[in-house]
């Protein structure tokens, strides 16, 4: 499995696509798989701050409640409200229809620490 290559992605799953000036956030295809058939998605609200690092929401699969954690800091300006009625989205289309929030960051410069593609790969390829 290889990871879309224009993402870049945290050590905890999660994907940022950078999008005129905003950063949308998602699951990676490797977290669905692990987790298994997703049911439940619960988001944070426009409006919220996300800190990095730190727990910004839940997804839950017939296996377990996995923690969403934040791969930058900043403002939720969108949020996929599509997900509540279809969850299985994040399994379907984990780069596509299943993105998460879109944020407005604190600073670039924590997308530019996050991991390329190559070294997303490399690292869930040695789990």
């Amino acid at each position: 499995m290889s990871s879309p290559n224009e993402l870049r992605y945290s050590e905890e799953h999660e994907w940022v696509k950078v999008e005129d000036g905003k950063v949308r956030i998602g699951i990676t295809a490797f977290a669905q798989s692990e987790l298994g058939d997703i049911v439940f998605v619960e988001l944070p609200e426009v409006g919220d701050e996300l800190t990095k690092n730190e727990p910004f929401g839940s997804v839950e699969s017939v296996k377990t409640v996995s923690e969403l954690y934040a791969p930058i800091s900043g403002k939720v300006v969108e949020v996929n409200e599509e997900l509540n009625d279809s969850p299985e989205f994040v399994n379907e289309s984990p780069y596509e229809k299943a993105w998460m929030v879109v944020v407005e960051p604190a600073s670039t410069d924590e997308v530019d620490s996050l991991l390329t593609a190559e070294q997303y790969d490399q690292m869930i390829n040695e789990e």
